[in-house]
């Protein structure tokens, strides 16, 4: 199964705490369930041209979720914390700090 790099970046993190960390040059992603860490770190090179020096995983459990008598559970994420080379930066997600 060969997938394009986009299609394993969902969507960057913008949580207090995840914000906090990019004046470090740590970005937090939510990546697609299965990748491993080689492959979102050449994802995340290549959609965003930057020098990725460490990555960490985080599976994320769903949670359980009830509304009236439905009761149901949340889908299980997994994050990507990406530390780059020093002094570089994410320009797309420069402006959320």
């Amino acid at each position: 199964m060969n997938v394009d790099a986009h299609d394993l970046i969902l969507a960057p993190v913008l949580s207090e705490k995840a914000l906090s960390t990019i004046a470090d040059s740590r970005y937090v992603f939510f990546i697609r369930p299965g990748t491993n860490r080689i492959a979102a770190k050449k994802a995340i090179e290549e959609v965003f041209k930057v020098d990725v020096v460490k990555i960490n995983m985080i599976k994320v459990r769903g949670k359980d979720k009830s509304q009236g008598r439905f009761t149901g559970k949340t889908a299980q994420r997994l994050k990507a914390i990406v530390t780059l080379k020093p002094g570089q930066r994410i320009e797309q997600l420069d402006g959320l700090t």
